[in-house]
């Protein structure tokens, strides 16, 4: 059996900026939630393809929390990391920014996205493994070995 591909988390590192314009608006003058989620979606399957270095589908969006609204002209700044790696799945963490004109950015959201690597037909396949560098890459690793237990105990409960 062939040795198991590792990637190092700076691999597939995604960064995406949009503008915030009238469309993306909801009634109250902010941005529309769906919106982001789109934005998010997209940007985790960029960095879960280019950590498998194939296709990929979206399993699981864990911790979706807005910790503020964003107005239009905003800039948006998304980062999207692997986190941690089982066999065929790899959890995918995206940073929301908004930023200001001179580069200051303030986190306004934080999602996890469980994205996992398949075959022309759809079946899970193994996606190279992780290298954790340096202490901070190793507490997101072990925080998401537990929201990978976290994940399984729910679909045990029936969700």
């Amino acid at each position: 059996m062939a040795e198991r591909k590792m990637k190092r988390v700076s691999d597939s590192l995604t960064e995406q900026v949009h503008l915030i314009m009238p469309r993306s608006l909801n009634a109250a003058g902010f941005l529309f939630g769906g919106e982001l989620l789109s934005w998010l979606d997209e940007t985790a399957g960029i960095v879960a393809q280019r950590h498998a270095e194939m296709n990929v589908v979206t399993v699981a969006i864990d911790n979706m929390y807005f910790k503020a609204g964003v107005k239009n002209s905003d800039r948006v700044v998304l980062i999207g990391r692997v986190t941690h790696v089982g066999r065929s799945s790899m959890e995918v963490r995206i940073d929301s920014y908004v930023e200001e004109p001179g580069g200051v950015r303030r986190m306004f959201n934080r999602a996890y996205f469980v994205m996992v690597g398949t075959d022309e037909n759809q079946h899970p396949v193994e996606v190279p493994g992780l290298i954790v560098e340096g202490v901070t890459e190793q507490i997101e690793w072990d925080a998401g070995q537990k929201r990978m237990e976290l994940r399984k105990l729910r679909r045990q409960e029936g969700f």
